[in-house]
């Protein structure tokens, strides 16, 4: 597939394609005439790339996270024991983030509940969030 048919299907820009093949996250093949031609596992690649990126995992290391998410049809390859300490700890600071957020959540819950209505907009977006 070319470029923008992978952008569409990923839900990137093709910008970004261009940059995860200059890190080395992608390699797509080459026409004759030089357009990129990607396999239809590059959309998955793309998307563990997203991933990873919002996770706040940097470019070097998801290329060396991504061999390790090759899906065999019966689970993540194995491999990779090198980085199960990094993994390890990128997965800890990953769930020190979830509950930070989860703190704060609960936090502005309260701020919310404790603070009285005083016109339409606050009612009206109260009730698009309860149903």
């Amino acid at each position: 597939m070319r470029i923008g048919e992978l952008a569409d299907r990923a839900g990137v820009s093709e910008r970004s394609l261009r940059y995860y093949e200059e890190q080395g996250l992608l390699t797509p093949g080459r026409t004759p005439n030089g357009y990129r031609v990607y396999a239809e596992s590059d959309v998955d690649v793309v998307r563990h790339v997203r991933m990873l990126l919002a996770a706040g995992l940097n470019t070097a290391f998801i290329k060396e996270v991504l061999p390790c998410m090759v899906d065999t049809g019966a689970g993540l390859a194995p491999g990779c024991p090198q980085l199960l300490p990094h993994l390890l700890g990128e997965r800890e600071r990953i769930t020190a983030a979830i509950d930070g957020l989860a703190t704060a959540r609960a936090l502005l819950d309260g701020v919310i509940a404790a603070t009285p209505p005083d016109d339409t907009e606050y009612d009206e977006w109260v009730a698009q969030r309860a149903g």
